[in-house]
């Protein structure tokens, strides 16, 4: 088995810290944010980041709701349901990043 070249510091920092927000971890990725700042990681890159990760929480949390919604609805009679579509597919932050 070769070796296989490590991540760099700075990207296991900004994967840890998206993953942080987007799970909504207690922790907020503080520590991470420190070490990316240590790194010298420009705050427009931290910021997108951010920015995703958050995106990705919030897209999830609106899916996660619809669903609730949708099996909701079947459980009641016909007449108080009202049809929703939903969208599927990559969705982008606020800012026009693509989170794909």
């Amino acid at each position: 088995m070769t070796d296989q070249p490590q991540l760099h510091s700075s990207i296991i920092a900004m994967v840890s810290l998206a993953s942080g927000i987007a799970s909504n971890h207690p922790a907020m990725g503080q520590c991470q944010l420190e070490r990316l700042r240590g790194y010298g990681v420009p705050e427009h890159q931290i910021d997108t980041v951010i920015e995703v990760a958050r995106h990705i929480r919030d897209e999830a949390a609106q899916k996660l709701d619809f669903a609730f919604d949708e099996k909701d609805k079947s459980n009641k009679p016909a007449n108080e349901t009202a049809g929703q579509g939903e969208t599927c597919g990559c969705s982008t932050s606020p800012s026009g990043q693509s989170c794909c």
